[in-house]
């Protein structure tokens, strides 16, 4: 199945743009795209390869929506991303598609370049899953609040 790419720049250095995606999504990520909504209390990836990316919600709620699984500091970061087609966590990463975020440099600043694949491993639903991350309410916003973010 194809695999969804982005590639776009940022005005400000590779490493800034690697801390900010890594340690301030809870600043960028938007809220309505959480189980919590409204109600988010955090959202994060940890900084280690084997981390969680977790979600904090209230009353302690907590979902694990994916795994690192590799990274380089202010260069690489790869993930399991273990939500379904259906919104649902996916407890087994056999069944997960993969990201990978890949920061350089690019003269002026930072060039990000973003790949979801791996969408079967989702099974039923997959293609379809594969189209509502590909449009304009899926990864282009995602990675639009992100950029904007970096920029203000």
């Amino acid at each position: 199945m194809e695999k969804i790419s982005r590639e776009f720049n940022l005005r400000i250095a590779r490493d800034k743009a690697f801390q900010k995606f890594l340690n301030e999504l809870n600043a960028w990520w938007p809220k309505e795209y959480t189980w919590s909504q409204d109600k988010l209390k955090e959202i994060r990836i940890d900084r280690q390869k084997g981390g969680l990316c977790t979600e904090i919600g209230p009353y302690g709620f907590r979902c694990d929506w994916g795994r690192v699984t590799e990274l380089e500091e202010n260069e690489k970061i790869k993930l399991k991303w273990q939500i379904s087609p259906t919104r649902e966590p996916v407890p087994d990463p056999e069944k997960a598609s993969d990201i990978e975020i890949v920061f350089s440099e690019n003269g002026e600043g930072a060039k990000v370049y973003f790949e979801h694949r791996n969408f079967e491993n989702h099974g039923k639903g997959a293609a379809e899953y594969r189209e509502m991350m590909a449009s304009a309410q899926g990864w282009d916003y995602i990675l639009g609040a992100y950029k904007k973010y970096c920029e203000k």
